[in-house]
């Protein structure tokens, strides 16, 4: 896990933001810190899970914890943009260690709704999204000390996604990747290309030097880095899959091929079971155990 902090703001009114990298899932999270203050928020954490040992970890979450420790930092959000499908979430662990305030979008109740009959998890599983302290719908605001925020909600790739604005920054999930990457899949339960479209055309009318913070990178060949920031004005110019001139139709034709070739991300059973909890894992079983379960031909292409 490798941390940089993107020093540059324009006012006492735009945050400070030092991004934390996971390679394993090329998963950047965030510490979002009020220059006039000491109060901060963590965006999109990760759990470490060693798939084939069954077994998590924090190296990735101590790293932010060490951060926000070292630097005297006070913790009022723990924010997810979505609930993921390549990565867990680290929230309880953060909020065991540091506190804070856990908040998603309200429509997290359609993925529960969705995934929790895929995993048919059966009564002990509330699907009201009460595991969440905040449950954002489009229009709210927040704060983060002195700092204000806003929420857009931007669906597509999952029904609940989010995207956070404050100051000149977005965090916006999986909805754009690095321009020359293009844009997130659309054919997980609840996604759809043409919602997708309509959110990145939400996004991508917010003033051209706003900065955007992205969720992953994949590096493209021949980049040699992974890169986490972009800005508006990038994106409308250069992002290979909807940049300005590419109408609706097309992106939905294009989105659609797209998906249909792609495999089903690694971590994508462990990572919803966990995450639609709030990081939380499923109850242990009568012998104490905590399992994952594995739904058997349900999910992906044939």
């Amino acid at each position: 896990m490798c941390s940089r902090e993107g020093v540059r703001r324009r006012s006492m009114t735009d945050p400070i933001v030092t991004s934390f990298f996971d390679e394993s899932t090329n998963t950047f999270s965030y510490v979002v810190r009020d220059p006039a203050s000491r109060a901060c928020a963590i965006v999109d954490s990760v759990l470490d899970f060693d798939y084939a040992a069954g077994r998590t970890g924090v190296h990735s979450a101590g790293a932010i914890v060490d951060f926000i420790e070292r630097e005297g930092l006070a913790v009022e959000w723990i924010l997810e943009t979505h609930v993921h499908a390549d990565h867990l979430s680290a929230a309880p662990y953060l909020y065991d260690k540091l506190g804070g305030k856990t908040g998603i979008g309200a429509r997290i109740t359609e993925v529960q709704e969705i995934f929790g009959k895929v995993f048919n998890t059966g009564t002990e599983f509330a699907r009201d999204g009460s595991q969440f302290d905040r449950l954002f719908e489009e229009g709210d605001t927040f704060s983060i000390g002195t700092l204000n925020g806003r929420v857009l909600h931007t669906p597509g790739h999952t029904p609940a996604c989010l995207t956070y604005v404050i100051g000149d920054v977005a965090f916006i999930g999986d909805t754009l990747f690095m321009p020359d990457y293009g844009t997130a899949r659309c054919d997980f339960p609840g996604g759809d290309a043409r919602t997708m479209y309509r959110s990145i055309q939400r996004v991508l009318s917010l003033p051209p030097k706003t900065r955007l913070f992205l969720c992953h990178d994949y590096k493209t060949p021949g980049r040699e880095e992974y890169q986490y920031e972009t800005s508006v004005a990038e994106q409308r110019a250069h992002n290979v899959h909807v940049h300005e001139g590419v109408s609706e139709d097309e992106f939905v034709r294009m989105r659609t091929a797209r998906d249909a070739s792609l495999g089903m991300p690694k971590l994508i059973i462990p990572s919803v079971q966990v995450n639609m909890r709030a990081g939380h894992m499923p109850p242990p079983e009568d012998n104490g155990q905590i399992y994952l379960k594995i739904p058997l031909n349900l999910l992906g292409q044939e």
